[in-house]
């Protein structure tokens, strides 16, 4: 018989690492509050069910805690089970198949490997080009733990969502509560940083456009307010380096920011009214087109979830620069995205609005919306910067999604991949290279538009 599994240190440690009180946690997990409080204190053991939630969310925390053997193979199992095209089974059985049936289990995670084998490998292969093969730079780990974390923290978000209730009123209620905290100044030399806090005056670049100007004193105002929570996650976050620590305080003081400037449960509310419209979101919350796509991929709250969105931000050449996805769409951590994708075209167009319907490898069906941006540089010798934002959904959502009305999503979509070495597509004309798994077939005698065919 297999011996009762305590695990209550580290999944309290698991929890606080993710920035979730219980009640969030609970949620995530599938469990009740009480429930989870019992694990927490080792008053009950793991159950099958329990590992299979683990599995899903946090396959990694259950390596730990189960052992790597049997938790890889809970984990990949479970990953199987979830696949769209099979029946639905209970977390209890996926468990219990693992446990009992090992055999019967690889062969059914054998199963789901070779249906996506090429994602798969390709996955691994892309990996291969970043140097150090494994090893994360500081921004890396800060965006992997982000993303890990569901792009939502639970504990800024609810902070901020108080503090705006309690404090806010008006479009420039974050200033007039920071003035009473901090000094405001303003630096009229255009190559001044764009703000700048000495412990009491925060120094904002005079060339920035109001909604930067808002953020950034939102920033600072998150900084100081929530600084014990912020320092409490990145404590938890496991982070190896200095560098990557200090960046995920920034980014958790830009993601309080974001939330008090556009509170949880309001934006949600009106983000659902206004069927996502983002121009019109932006002037009611009084932010920038941008800052409103990226609060919109974060409305991840267990019992009040958003749209499942993904957003990514990619400049001139074609390099992501921001991404989160709490779709089943993933970005490519090296290398350029698809040719075929809008958001290419949305960079060389500025201030208008591209929708595309697509359709990527595994047969899921998207809408996106792409728009390209400028951010002046407030003089003529310097370049401005230019890129493009990308907000999209998965076609089951898109009637709550306004930017779908201009496609046809019973038609034809344009068929994109994840970027040209992860893509398993046979036939695309806009190929940069070949699949990283394929074998490739040159014949000198047959001319096409790309010069080699995929065996």
């Amino acid at each position: 018989m297999k011996p009762r599994l305590y695990a209550g240190r580290p999944l309290r440690a698991l929890r606080q690492a993710a920035g979730l009180d219980q009640r969030a946690m609970a949620a995530r997990l599938g469990l009740s509050v009480s429930y989870l409080s019992q694990l927490e204190t080792d008053a009950r053991p793991l159950t099958g069910a329990v590992a299979a939630a683990l599995a899903r969310h946090y396959p990694q925390a259950l390596a730990a805690i189960e052992g790597e053997g049997p938790a890889r193979r809970l984990a990949a199992l479970t990953e199987a089970l979830e696949d769209p095209a099979l029946p639905p089974i209970a977390p209890d059985d996926a468990a219990r198949l693992a446990e009992e049936r090992p055999d019967v289990a690889d062969r059914v995670i054998a199963l789901h490997v070779a249906r996506r084998a090429a994602e798969e490998r390709l996955s691994l292969a892309e990996e291969s080009f970043s140097a150090g093969a494994g090893a994360r730079l500081p921004w890396e780990a800060v965006r992997d733990w982000f993303h890990e974390a569901g792009n939502y923290v639970d504990v800024l978000d609810r902070a901020a969502e108080e503090l705006s209730a309690r404090e806010g009123g008006g479009a420039d209620w974050p200033a007039a509560f920071a003035a009473g905290h901090m000094r405001l100044a303003t630096d009229a030399d255009e190559d001044a940083p764009l703000a700048r806090f000495d412990g009491r005056t925060l120094t904002l670049n005079a060339t920035i456009p109001a909604e930067t100007r808002r953020f950034l004193i939102a920033h600072r105002l998150a900084a100081t307010a929530f600084a014990a929570q912020i320092a409490a996650i990145v404590a938890a976050a496991g982070l190896s380096t200095t560098e990557a620590r200090r960046l995920l305080a920034i980014g958790l003081a830009n993601y309080a920011a974001g939330a008090l400037l556009m509170p949880y449960a309001p934006f949600r509310a009106a983000a659902r009214d206004l069927r996502h419209d983002i121009d019109r979101l932006s002037r009611r919350f009084g932010v920038s087109f941008e800052q409103a796509c990226h609060r919109l991929s974060t409305l991840q709250r267990p019992e009040a979830q958003g749209v499942p969105f993904y957003f990514c931000r990619v400049d001139m050449a074609g390099n992501i620069t921001k991404r989160h996805s709490a779709t089943r769409l993933q970005f490519a951590r090296f290398g350029g995205a698809c040719p075929l994708w809008h958001v290419h075209e949305a960079v060389a167009i500025p201030d208008r609005i591209l929708v595309q319907h697509a359709e990527t490898p595994d047969g899921v069906r998207y809408v996106s919306m792409a728009k390209g941006l400028v951010k002046p540089s407030g003089r003529f010798d310097r370049l401005a910067r230019r890129y493009a934002v990308v907000l999209g959904c998965e076609a089951t959502h898109a009637s709550g999604f306004v930017y779908a009305d201009t496609v046809d999503r019973a038609g034809a979509a344009t068929p994109i991949g994840i970027s040209c070495r992860l893509c398993p597509r046979p036939d695309c004309d806009q190929r940069a290279f070949p699949p990283s798994d394929r074998r490739i077939v040159v014949e000198p005698d047959v001319r096409r538009v790309v010069p080699y065919r995929l065996a």
